[in-house]
């Protein structure tokens, strides 16, 4: 299932990230994204939107509280949204390629376990 995700600012400026309900009123397990400067730039975090009070990503917002809808963000937010909300840990074509060389050259059947 294909979830529209969306990026928003809401009127109190906090950016927070959500799936739209499909009535187009409301955003289903809100998230904010945070911002935190560091020595080599900026660091984004995923936080449920009622932390520290509560630990998971859940919860409902209006529409009408959203003040500014990001068009484009990178799909790199977008994954780490839905590994937040779902405990997965999602793979993109990057880490498969580099899957094919873990196991190391086949010997023989098996990975060199059945020998004549």
């Amino acid at each position: 299932m294909a979830y529209d995700i969306r990026l928003v600012k809401l009127v109190n400026g906090e950016t927070i990230l959500g799936k739209m309900d499909e009535s187009g009123k409301k955003l289903n397990d809100v998230a904010i994204l945070q911002t935190v400067p560091t020595q080599q730039g900026v660091q984004m975090l995923i936080l449920p939107f009622g932390y520290p009070f509560e630990t998971e990503v859940g919860g409902e917002i209006s529409t009408e509280h959203v003040m500014y809808e990001y068009k484009k963000f990178p799909d790199e937010i977008k994954t780490k949204y839905l590994e937040a909300t779902s405990n997965l840990t999602l793979s993109t074509a990057g880490d498969l390629r580099t899957l094919k060389n873990m196991a190391g050259p086949a010997k023989g059947g098996l990975g060199g376990l059945i020998t004549k």
